[in-house]
C-alpha cells in the first residue's frame, strides 16, 4: 500500500501559512478546522511545518501566551517528508523514528497533501480488517474432502 492511496481516500484539502505570518493567526487557523498543522510555504516552496507540538512549546516558553511571534521563529524547519509512491510501511517507520505525527506529501517540489499518523494507522487496521475477512470467507467457504472410501 502506497501513501497515494491514503490520499485518494483522504482528499485534497491543503492548509497552509507563510514563515512571517504571526503565530497567532496560524493557531486561529488551526483552531478554525480542527487540524493539527499547517503546511508553511514561501514562494511555492515547502520550508517548514508547523504542528500543535511546536505551539505548545512556543506558548510555553512566552509564560503562557502566543504573543507576537512568527512562524518562522517556532516551525520545524526540516520536516520529514514523503512521496506519494512511498510505501505506507516505510512512512510508519519514519514516523516512528521521529516522533512525527504530520507528513507533508511531495511529487517532487510540489505539495500533494499533508498525511498523518493517524491516516496511516487507520489504513493499516482497514487493511488487516480486510485481509481478515477475507481468510474467513476463504475458510468458511473451503470445499469439503470427498471420503476416497466411500
Amino acid at each position: 500500500m502506497k501513501v497515494t492511496d491514503i490520499l485518494r481516500v483522504k482528499g485534497n484539502t491543503l492548509y497552509t501559512v507563510g514563515p512571517d505570518s504571526p503565530l497567532a493567526e496560524a493557531v486561529q487557523t488551526m483552531a478554525k478546522h480542527d487540524i493539527g498543522s499547517l503546511v508553511v510555504m514561501e514562494h511555492g516552496d515547502l520550508v517548514g511545518m508547523l504542528t500543535f507540538r511546536e505551539v505548545i512549546a512556543a506558548i510555553v516558553d512566552n509564560g503562557g501566551a502566543v504573543g507576537e511571534r512568527r512562524v518562522r521563529s517556532v516551525m520545524d524547519d526540516a520536516p520529514l517528508t514523503c512521496t506519494p509512491a512511498t510505501d505506507i510501511d516505510e512512512v510508519r517507520r519514519m514516523m516512528l523514528g521521529r516522533h512525527a505525527r504530520y507528513m507533508p506529501v511531495l511529487e517532487r517540489r510540489t505539495l500533494m497533501g499533508v498525511i498523518s499518523f493517524y491516516d496511516v494507522a487507520k489504513t493499516v487496521v482497514d487493511a488487516q480488517d480486510f485481509e481478515n475477512r477475507m481468510l474467513k470467507a476463504y475458510i468458511r467457504d473451503w470445499p469439503e474432502e470427498k471420503n476416497p472410501q466411500a
